[in-house]
């Protein structure tokens, strides 16, 4: 039998499940990511690499560290 899952509960699963998609996407190193991203894709990874390695450096200090619990962080 299927038990329906209240809306508050179905919320905090989802972004339970980002947040943990997230940490693996970041986990990985640039040349990975550039891996990953060439598959399928009419660039090969060496130029998906010179991508990300530009954005990041253009992010440079724009970027804040995410918070380990993002509801905790906003209470």
């Amino acid at each position: 039998m299927n038990a329906i899952t209240p809306r508050g509960q179905a919320l905090v699963n989802a972004r339970r499940v980002l947040d943990q998609a997230r940490a693996r996407r970041d986990a990985l190193s640039i040349r990975q990511a550039a891996e990953q991203a060439a598959v399928g894709s009419f660039r090969t990874a060496d130029e998906i690499e010179l991508i990300l390695r530009r954005l990041h450096r253009a992010a440079g200090n724009d970027r804040r560290p995410v918070p380990a619990n993002p509801a905790a962080a906003a209470a």
